[in-house]
Order: C-alpha cells, then sequence, then structure tokens
C-alpha cells in the first residue's frame, strides 16, 4: 500500500540505522569513548558556544523561604544572554553539598522551591513531585534551581507560564548549535560560578544533578561531558529514540541533527560510566514507553559491568506515568552514595 505520511517513512528509515559508533563489546573502550566524545560534541554544537569574558555575577535577592535561606543570582554565560539561578540552603550548618534540579517543560524554575505563580504549578509541586530544591534541603543538601533556556523567566511565556522552544531551537539549528548543547553550557557555566562565588557555602563532594523530563534530558547530556558533578539522576527522559522521539512527537528541542546516524541513547552510556548514574522512570509513561527504557538502561549498564562498576548504575522505576518519584529516587541516591 502507498505511503503519503513522512513520518512514517521516517521510522521505516529510522529503524534500520545502525549507529556508526556503538560499542561491539570487543573492540578497546577507551578509543571508542574519545572518539564518542568529540562526535558528541560536535553534533551538539556545544563548540559553537563560547563563555562570556565577563560573568557579570549579581545577586538579585537575598532572603528566606519558609526556614530556609534563598539567594536569588544572575551571571552571564555566553556573551548577551544571563542565566538565572536560585540558591535554598538550610538555616543551620557552615557548609553543603550541592543538588542541583532541572525542571522540564513547566512554568520555571520557582516549582523547585514549592512557589506557584501559574494555574498548573500546584500540579507540578504536590502530584509531578518537582520541586527539587525543597527535597534537597530535607536531605541536608543545598538546592539549585537552574532556569533553563526557553523557560520561565528565561524565555518562555510569562504571562501563561507555557515554554516557549520551537523559535529559539530551529534558530540555534541555523548557526549550527542546539537547545540541548546550550541548557547543558548552561549548568556547567552555572557549576563554575558556584565554585567562584560560593566555595564557602557549597561543597561539590557527593553533589547531585538531577531532572525530570526535558530537565531530565539536560542532566544526561550533561552527564556525557560533565565530571565535576558525582550523581547523575536523569528522569522521565532516558529512551530509546525509536520507541520515545522518533515514534512519538515531541518538543524540538529534544532533537541533535544526525545524532541517531552515530548513537542511540544507551549508546551514550560510554561518556557516562563508571560515573555514578541514577535513572528514574514511570511504568506507565506514555512518551517515553517504559519498554525503550530498559532497552536504554541495558546498553548503558555494559560498559558499567565492562569497567567492574556495575553499582555505580541503577534503575528505579515508579508505578505511575511521566512524573518524578522522590522517595524512590532519593532512597537510591543514599544507597549509591
Amino acid at each position: 500500500m502507498e505511503n503519503f505520511e513522512p513520518s512514517k517513512l521516517h521510522n521505516i528509515l529510522f529503524s534500520n540505522i545502525v549507529p556508526k559508533l556503538r560499542w561491539n563489546g570487543i573492540d578497546d573502550i577507551d578509543s571508542l569513548k574519545e572518539e564518542s566524545r568529540l562526535k558528541l560534541i560536535e553534533l551538539l554544537g556545544i563548540g559553537n558556544i563560547k563563555k562570556a569574558e565577563n560573568d557579570d555575577f549579581r545577586i538579585v535577592e537575598k532572603s528566606s523561604i519558609g526556614k530556609n535561606n534563598y539567594i536569588h543570582f544572575i551571571f552571564q554565560s555566553e556573551e548577551n544572554y544571563y542565566v538565572n539561578a536560585h540558591l535554598l540552603y538550610p538555616s543551620k550548618g557552615d557548609k553543603f553539598k550541592l543538588c542541583i534540579g532541572m525542571q522540564g517543560h513547566v512554568s520555571g524554575a520557582h516549582i523547585s522551591l514549592d512557589i506557584g505563580k501559574f494555574k498548573n504549578d500546584d500540579n507540578y509541586i504536590r502530584n509531578e513531585g518537582c520541586n527539587f530544591s525543597i527535597q534537597a534541603v530535607s536531605h541536608g543538601y543545598c538546592g539549585l534551581a537552574i532556569e533553563q533556556r526557553c523557560f520561565g523567566e528565561n524565555g518562555g511565556n510569562k504571562e501563561h507560564g507555557y515554554t516557549n522552544c520551537t523559535h529559539s531551537t530551529m534558530t540555534a539549528l541555523l548557526m549550527g548549535r542546539t537547545t540541548i548543547a546550550e541548557r547543558v553550557f548552561d549548568i556547567q557555566r552555572t557549576i563554575d560560578i558556584i565554585e567562584k562565588y560560593f566555595s564557602d557555602l557549597v561543597s561539590l563532594d557527593d553533589s547531585i544533578l538531577m531532572g525530570q523530563s526535558g530537565g531530565g534530558t539536560a542532566t544526561f547530556y550533561t552527564a556525557c561531558l560533565e565530571d565535576r558533578i558525582k550523581v547523575f539522576v536523569p528522569s522521565g527522559a532516558v529512551c530509546t529514540f525509536q520507541d520515545s522521539i522518533v515514534e512519538i512527537e515531541h518538543c524540538p528541542c529534544n532533537y541533535i541533527p544526525s545524532l541517531g546516524n552515530y548513537f542511540d541513547m544507551g549508546d551514550l552510556g560510554i561518556l557516562i560510566a563508571p560515573k555514578k548514574l541514577i535513572v528514574a522512570h514511570g511504568r506507565y509513561d506514555r512518551i517515553f514507553p517504559i519498554d525503550g527504557v530498559i532497552k536504554t538502561f541495558n546498553r548503558i549498564k555494559t560498559f558499567y559491568d565492562y569497567l567492574g562498576k556495575s553499582d555505580n548504575c541503577a534503575l528505579v522505576i515508579g508505578e505511575r506515568d511521566h512524573v518524578f518519584y522522590p522517595n524512590e529516587t532519593w532512597e537510591a541516591i543514599e544507597k549509591m552514595i
């Protein structure tokens, strides 16, 4: 029967791809790891993003939220672009381990702080478990919320609380860069700022980077390229490309040109192992199906098994859908640390 739908053709074409940099389980893993790292950097376009010479760090507000201390700061990540970041830490204590929480396609980083601004925010906080900074301080950490590009205060729809990725993502592609690269770059730049201005307050020992959905995607790709964070927790994002962003329509910010020709998501585990990794996911997630999650995790785990670091890799499955699972995830974090 004739097919007139491009998406159906793409599904067929993609299903027949054998990624060029897939490890065969035999060849030297170290040389493939370096080749894979350079190829991912090229495909992301992160090399086309240049660090601002002047970070222009400024504290916007120092106050408290509940019983915790709060600092809102901004800085120049690349020339002509500033990041909003929010630091929450317990009122008692001198130095705290860092937990960075990355929101997905919600109304903004204020969700991490348990602050509602828009009509759906309470659902994200109460039902979807995305108040990352509050969770962090309850476990003795300093919680850091970074506003992702195209979300909240950094390019989101400020009137209705919607995210706003499409136009920015398409324009980035014209310049040989991707939204994922920009978000990873901002996370790395924020860690620079923490080391430079908050070293008396925050320690990177046992530090955590976690995120849900689009925040989980940013967490995963940061894990491929960043070594200063000790535990990476991508949630609601780690799945085969075929089962998720190929067969199911997603926001354009999920896509990296030509990536599928070289890697499936599990193949990128070569760049994460042996760093500590906890993949969290919902059994009934409809946009990142659990079968694709398990296939991806099993491929990632092959790298940990090969390196003799199997205990550094864990899969947490919650019994709901596309939400974060605080209790199960923090239990896995504490066990791993």
